[in-house]
């Protein structure tokens, strides 16, 4: 019998499809017909059919909720709904085909039922639809600028971090395991949806296990499902998580295989276990990247960013958390002064500028002081020789400088001494002449590199193969 059951509770989503068609056939038929009145025997017999089949949706649906684990506060407005609607059904079939019977129907608008039904079938359907793909499955494919516009920004998930400095301190469960299982298993295996009868929320759920017994076998991975489904193949059908859901890093489910291995203490510092420090390497917070400012940017719009493709330059976003962009002449070597005000829509934006190899003169200093967050500047191999650069110095985040293969003059220098954060500055292939013995700069100085740099001869320099 429960068997029976769990079947007909399982044809729930074939079968909800069908009230739906019946009610938008008799909803669309009720609009056609609106002025003729003609067609109201086969509209009512079309609601009478929807009524029958919500009815059957609705104890499948009840069937469903039964043999599922899903909670009563989890479907219950669903449920709700799906009753309320296949009432509205017969009250349309009643309105429609037996006035005479129900004499309260006929001071019923055929209007008001048809707005009522149709809110009904819509909402019902999106409550059935979070049920069983998630709150967000609606708007998940929207850019995420749609989503940010909408308040319903995208899920960012994240792996746990530790603190490098006291690594052995973090409890292995509490700080690392506990997350995981948070991020991408608890959705589906919670109090409130128990999935196969699984609730990882916490230790009690872990150990009691699921429909088909432990998850857990102490000390051996391969035979706890809890890690052997997580290394199934990701079309298998056991493999968890489903592959529509995120799917845990190779990182995170070596924690879980040595959590596991090591008798799954929920309370012992990863210190008292004895595992290696790699194990832990990806889960230290990545150092903060300061080579670019620090300030908040506009994003450009894409089809700026085409259009200035299109021009021959090379765009491309610093990375997926900036926007900041890098631009590169390595594709326009003609690019010239004149061309650099097909840079301006950007010219905020730009935090890496590659002129090398291009016509530039002197001449562009004065355009390119007008990048308020130019970091780092190449014009190697171009027909430069300094002449007004001292007018970058408005420049407070110019950190890297390769002029290698230009005319820069020696007497410049002393300008680029005064910039505020240059740090680096190349000159390999210049008129000036390398210090014979060039001091290391002091912290806060420019470090002027002058390239041309020679390898100390090793014993086995001298071997004949």
């Amino acid at each position: 019998m429960e068997v029976i059951q769990q079947l007909i509770g399982r044809l729930h989503p074939l079968v909800v499809h069908l009230p739906i068609g019946f009610i938008i056939t008799g909803l669309l038929l009720q609009w056609f017909d609106r002025k003729n009145n003609e067609w109201s025997k086969i509209i009512g017999l079309i609601f009478q059919w929807a009524f029958i089949s919500a009815t059957i949706a609705c104890i499948s649906g009840y069937l469903l909720y039964t043999g599922e684990g899903y909670s009563f506060d989890t479907v219950k407005f669903h449920l709700w709904l799906g009753i309320t609607t296949a009432v509205f059904s017969l009250l349309m079939y009643l309105r429609l085909l037996v006035p005479s019977q129900v004499h309260f129907l006929n001071r019923l608008p055929v209007v008001l039922l048809s707005f009522s039904l149709l809110f009904l079938i819509s909402f019902t359907g999106h409550l059935g639809g979070n049920i069983t793909h998630g709150s967000d499955y609606l708007i998940e494919p929207l850019p995420n600028s749609i989503k940010t516009l909408l308040g319903v920004g995208p899920k960012v998930y994240e792996m746990p971090t530790i603190e490098e400095e006291n690594w052995e301190e973090a409890i292995l469960y509490t700080d690392l395991v506990q997350p995981i299982l948070n991020n991408k298993c608890v959705s589906c295996h919670n109090s409130k949806k128990e999935k196969g009868e699984l609730q990882l929320e916490e230790e009690n759920g872990i150990l009691k296990g699921g429909e088909n017994g432990a998850v857990i076998e102490s000390n051996d991975p391969e035979k706890s499902s809890l890690y052997a489904r997580l290394i199934l193949p990701h079309d298998h059908e056991d493999h968890m998580p489903p592959k529509d859901k995120t799917q845990l890093s190779k990182e995170e489910i070596d924690i879980i295989k040595n959590w596991i291995a090591n008798d799954n203490s929920f309370d012992k510092k990863i210190g008292e276990l004895g595992l290696k420090k790699e194990l832990f390497r990806a889960f230290f917070p990545k150092a903060k990247d300061e080579t670019y400012p620090d300030v908040d940017i506009a994003e450009v719009p894409k089809d700026t960013i085409s259009a200035i493709k299109k021009k021959g330059f090379h765009v491309e976003q610093v990375s997926e958390s900036s926007n900041f962009i890098r631009v590169s002449c390595i594709n326009k070597p003609t690019f010239s002064d004149k061309d650099f005000d097909l840079l301006s829509s950007v010219k905020n934006q730009i935090v890496y500028l590659d002129l090398g190899e291009t016509q530039i003169t002197d001449g562009i200093f004065e355009k390119l002081s007008t990048l308020p967050n130019l970091t780092i500047l190449k014009m190697d191999n171009t027909k430069i020789s300094g002449n007004n650069i001292e007018l970058l110095e408005k420049l407070e985040y110019l950190r890297n400088l390769n002029l290698m293969g230009t005319n820069f003059e020696e007497a410049q220098l002393d300008h680029l001494k005064r910039f505020k954060k240059l740090q680096i500055v190349y000159l390999f292939n210049t008129p000036i002449k390398k210090p014979n013995q060039a001091d290391k700069p002091k912290e806060g100085e420019v470090f002027f590199d002058y390239g041309d740099y020679e390898l100390p001869k090793i014993a086995t320099d001298s071997i004949v193969y």
